[in-house]
């Protein structure tokens, strides 16, 4: 059983809780036993690291956990994975400018997933490894391609391979009813206060917006959902 706060491996664990780091090796940091099981049924684990004899991994103290997860009431068991590095895109296409919600990015990994939109490229976006955006996933994180790519140069991209690219914006926007569904097709989603940037916008094939009532604006992982509903597909 590990139980130093100085040991060498602990320390390199609990920088993976640094971006830095994780980019640096390739790797995150997993915590608790269902991600633990997707993971492993993906085949991407290193390591598993736990404080329960039971379970097959390497031991450590409650102490060694608490300072590897960053977490006061720590969970039994963590893992270390390796980065999933696809690049390979799908006919629906999500891409998220400068969205730093931790909570918003998992809730539209979730979404994504659902309806079909199987490729999310990130651009200046919260990173998808951190450990709040893991648990939000939960677990969706293992079944989606992330590509890291600047907005603009993800269209520039994406327009040379045939896709329509939808920006989300009111400003010269089409009502979200009136868009019909492409065969290949990017969505657009910009940052929380500020949207998606002009210069994408001035890049986009057409603008939509989510038609609503009563009500300013929407949060960008509930008008995420419904355009992606929108555009769906479902076997």
């Amino acid at each position: 059983m590990i139980t130093s706060l100085t040991n060498e491996k602990v320390k390199n664990w609990a920088k993976l809780n640094n971006k830095k780091y994780r980019d640096e090796t390739n790797s995150f940091l997993i915590e608790g036993e269902h991600l633990v099981i997707e993971a492993k049924n993906h085949g991407i684990i290193k390591e598993i690291i736990t404080t329960e004899p039971t379970i097959d991994g390497t031991l450590v103290s409650v102490d060694v956990m608490k300072k590897i997860t960053n977490q006061v009431s720590p969970v039994k068991v963590c893992a270390i994975c390796e980065k999933m590095n696809k690049n390979a895109l799908t006919n629906n296409v999500l891409v998220l400018d400068s969205v730093q919600d931790p909570g918003n990015v998992g809730t539209l990994i979730r979404s994504a997933i659902a309806f079909g939109f199987n490729t999310i490229i990130m651009s200046n976006s919260c990173d998808v490894y951190s450990s709040k955006v893991l648990r939000a996933t939960q677990g969706g994180i293992f079944k989606i391609n992330i590509i890291d790519m600047d907005t603009i140069d993800a269209i520039k991209m994406l327009k040379e391979k045939n896709y329509v690219v939808y920006g989300t914006s009111l400003v010269n926007g089409v009502e979200l009813s009136n868009v019909k569904k492409e065969p290949k097709m990017a969505i657009i989603l910009g940052n929380e206060g500020l949207g998606v940037s002009k210069d994408a916008l001035k890049l986009t094939d057409k603008n939509i917006f989510v038609e609503i009532k009563n009500i300013e604006s929407l949060n960008v992982a509930i008008a995420g959902s419904i355009i992606m509903y929108k555009f769906k597909e479902v076997i």
